[in-house]
């Protein structure tokens, strides 16, 4: 009797093991990452010529302009300057333009679709920082076409009204009452421009927003 009994416990064991390794954990979802790059080789010895010294100048102020929290324009909204912010300058190559095609047909932020620069392609570009009223300059340019761009990060502040509550009177009437608070959001715009420097010596004046 003992027997059977130890031989039946040892079953149920072994019967409830099988029924653990049986099971079976679903992953966790995550946000697939699609990136995207041009098919085209790059020349390195084009960009390179393109970037080489030249007596043009680009000169410009960066800025943007606030936004409204779903991300639309505020109408007559004041310029908020682009205050020591990197400016990349990169030159107009043919690999450089179905680049830019590739992001305008497959770019999209939220659903995380990037379109990439090879980093040999990033290594040929200009710098130029700007001051605290969004003033930059790329000096010694040859005639050609350019691509200028920078991240401005910002804080939107505004107001709204909270529900805090209801109140009824005796005939049923009803109340809402509301408290004003304060809010704060960091945005990063993508300022972006094309710039052409069409003769040597020219002084060309471009508004980045």
């Amino acid at each position: 009797m003992k027997l059977k009994k130890y031989a039946l416990t040892f079953l149920y064991v072994i019967s409830a093991t099988a029924v653990v390794s049986a099971q079976y954990k679903e992953p966790e979802k995550k946000d697939k990452v699609e990136i995207f790059r041009p098919e085209m080789a790059f020349d390195s010895l084009q960009a390179k010529k393109m970037l080489a010294k030249g007596s043009g100048v680009i000169k410009g102020v960066a800025y943007t302009k606030q936004k409204h929290p779903l991300g639309y324009s505020v109408p007559f909204s004041p310029r908020i300057l682009a205050n020591k912010m990197k400016v990349v300058l990169l030159p107009v190559t043919p690999y450089f333009e179905e680049w830019y095609r590739l992001r305008k047909d497959k770019e999209n932020i939220r659903k995380k679709r990037f379109v990439y620069l090879s980093d040999q392609a990033y290594r040929y570009r200009l710098e130029a920082i700007t001051n605290s009223d969004g003033e930059f300059t790329f000096p010694d340019m040859k005639p050609g076409k350019y691509f200028l761009q920078g991240m401005l990060d910002y804080t939107l502040r505004g107001k709204y009204n909270a529900y805090t509550g209801s109140g009824y009177n005796d005939y049923g009437g009803r109340t809402d009452y509301y408290q004003q608070k304060e809010y704060s959001k960091n945005i990063q715009d993508r300022i972006e421009v094309f710039v052409e420097v069409k003769e040597n010596g020219e002084i060309v004046k471009v508004k980045l927003h």
